[in-house]
């Protein structure tokens, strides 16, 4: 493989890469620490993900449950919680924070699903940047023959069509997460 092949593939890995921590954030009908990766909060004038500030656990299936490493912190994570729209209400306890997660309905699933077809189309919309901008640098070249060009050209477009293939199973697969009950 040419190593504008290579580089191209790497820039659509990390496409797939930034996908599958964009999709981690979207609420499933269980608990999960990655629903909180973007959650900050206040801390000593600063703003800081609770994931740096507590130890998230999951309990049950339906509960996380947020312990700040400083028990004065409690009030300020709950508060970043409560002000992010992941639609959970904190429940403040002595030393943690109890989050439970409602049960899914039907139209909050395909709500949820329809977000993760945006998200992955985007994308998909991404990689096919990436291929633009390799193709038309490899079409600019000099330095390439006529026949190089070409072959380039296919390598980068079979990449392509591996790397959103790749993008439609990631999807696929939060989809079949998401409406599953």
């Amino acid at each position: 493989m040419d190593e504008i092949t290579l580089e191209a593939k790497e820039q659509m890995g990390k496409t797939i890469e930034a996908l599958k921590s964009e999709l981690a954030v979207l609420r499933t009908g269980r608990a999960s620490a990655a629903m909180l990766d973007r959650v900050e909060c206040e801390y000593y004038g600063e703003k800081m993900f609770i994931k740096d500030l507590c130890a998230i656990s999951s309990p049950e299936p339906r509960q996380l449950v947020v312990k700040p490493y400083d028990r004065n912190d409690i009030k300020a994570v709950a508060t970043g919680i409560s002000a992010s729209n992941i639609g959970i209400n904190p429940i403040v306890e002595a030393d943690c924070i109890r989050l439970i997660i409602p049960a899914l309905t039907e139209e909050t699933r395909r709500d949820l699903a329809k977000k993760a077809k945006a998200i992955a189309e985007n994308s998909k919309v991404s990689i096919r940047n990436v291929r633009r901008e390799f193709i038309d640098l490899v079409k600019e070249s000099d330095d390439m023959t006529d026949d190089l060009k070409k072959r380039v050209q296919d390598e980068i477009q079979k990449v392509v069509d591996e790397k959103i293939s790749e993008v439609e199973s990631v999807f696929q697969e939060k989809e079949k997460e998401i409406m599953s009950i």
